[in-house]
């Protein structure tokens, strides 16, 4: 973004921009947040901003288990209860599950077979990991997720610890080098389901992302609800009993 764009979008003049961007002027807390609104930053960036400021931090990040998260966490509680028989979880900006429904914790335990999930359980790791052979279209949906990490990322840009994620995956044995740049080209479907096959039973789901909306707190932007639905019928006809 130009110096001119971003003074128009903050309502400054391109000089003041200028003058803080170069360092001939040191901005005010007020500057740094309206700059930052105007760039559209991550709130745990805006708070890596005011600090190089010289500010104190803003944002809180808070943990879901917390009072003052107890309505978000009897929502996504009620979410995930109600997308049942159908998996759905809760991930963090870097794909770590943090809660999940009975589903999404049978379909787990049935691919992995007593395999560790890790603690916490990260979904690109287990996808590029012990899940891998169960993937019937590993293929399409290996790279499908690597661009969807990159076009997910908070702020349209992983951060060190995303990158270092997709610096672990794609090195690993029989990933293909173009994986690392990024396709957002359209596919030949509306959307790709992920088909798992394991001991005869064949699964395929696709899902649906759901954020929430206005967060004022940095683990409410950052988390998001995966809910995963039947692609055919046999799928929507499963439980897990």
């Amino acid at each position: 973004m130009s110096q001119l764009t971003l003074s128009t979008e903050a309502g400054v003049t391109p000089r003041h921009v200028s003058f803080v961007e170069s360092g001939r002027a040191n901005p005010s807390r007020e500057m740094v947040l309206t700059l930052a609104r105007a760039l559209d930053v991550p709130l745990r960036e805006r708070n890596q901003m005011l600090l190089a400021a010289g500010y104190a931090p803003l944002y809180r990040e808070t943990g879901l288990d917390a009072a003052d998260m107890s309505q978000v966490s009897a929502a996504l509680a009620r979410m995930l209860a109600h997308h049942e028989p159908f998996p759905a979880v809760v991930m963090d900006r870097h794909w770590n599950v943090m809660r999940s429904n009975d589903a999404a914790a049978s379909l787990f335990a049935f691919l992995l077979d007593g395999a560790d999930a890790g603690d916490p359980p990260n979904v690109v790791r287990l996808m590029f990991g012990p899940l891998r052979g169960h993937v019937a279209n590993w293929d399409e949906t290996g790279e499908a997720l690597i661009q969807r990490v990159h076009r997910e990322a908070v702020g349209g840009i992983p951060d060190p610890q995303t990158v270092g994620l997709l610096d672990e995956v794609l090195s690993l044995p029989g990933i293909p080098a173009d994986w690392r740049t990024p396709d957002f080209s359209a596919g030949t479907l509306p959307m790709l389901p992920v088909a798992f096959s394991k001991d005869g039973l064949e699964l395929s789901y696709f899902s649906m992302v759901t954020t929430v909306g206005t967060p004022q707190d940095i683990t409410l932007q950052e988390i998001r609800v995966e809910s995963f639905f039947p692609a055919d019928e046999r799928t929507r006809e499963h439980r897990w009993d």
